[in-house]
């Protein structure tokens, strides 16, 4: 009886080392390689499979980069954010004097608070270029139109007469 009790143990003890190993392929080890190990099927081009390549999440702003590149923003939106940031451009004190007005076929421009002011600008047109160029090339900036402030025309109305108009200047 011992030994078919012991043969029976022997028995029991295979069935169960199957029933373990049977479990452990179907259900895998992730740690362990098995016997039997899964081969992935590439999928022909343009079928999506769950951890495919070019599956892995990406972030917030290539997701938006691409999307603008593909719909054409990119132009406007680099034209926005030039006229937003015009403090950081042109500086503090130039900023305070001047204003953009908005971007007309590649032409910035820009409104200043005296024709001194629009001058002065004229002459540092060049930097300004650079650092729109450098910073912002996809705006289309190809050159910037400083304007002085607008002056009433005596040009109109039912009592205006021929000639050059009052001598003042404003601004």
């Amino acid at each position: 009886m011992t030994e078919t009790g012991q043969g029976g143990e022997a028995a029991e003890g295979g069935e169960a080392s199957r029933v373990y190993q049977r479990l452990k392929d179907v259900f895998g080890d992730p740690h362990a390689r098995g016997s039997r190990s899964r081969k992935r099927v590439r999928e022909p081009n343009g079928s999506s499979v769950p951890f495919g390549e070019g599956r892995d999440p990406r972030g917030l702003g290539d997701a938006i980069d691409s999307l603008t590149r593909q719909l054409g923003w990119n132009s406007p939106l680099a034209q926005s954010e030039l006229l937003a940031s015009w403090v950081d451009l042109a500086g503090e004190e130039t900023a305070k004097h001047s204003t953009p007005v908005g971007v007309e076929n590649g032409v910035l421009n820009v409104q200043c608070d005296s024709t001194a002011w629009a001058t002065q600008l004229r002459m540092m047109r060049v930097q300004l270029m650079n650092h729109i160029m450098t910073r912002y090339p996809d705006a289309g900036i190809q050159s910037i139109r400083f304007q002085g402030p607008n002056a009433p025309s005596w040009k109109r109305g039912p009592r205006s007469i021929p000639g050059r108009g009052p001598r003042d200047t404003y601004g």
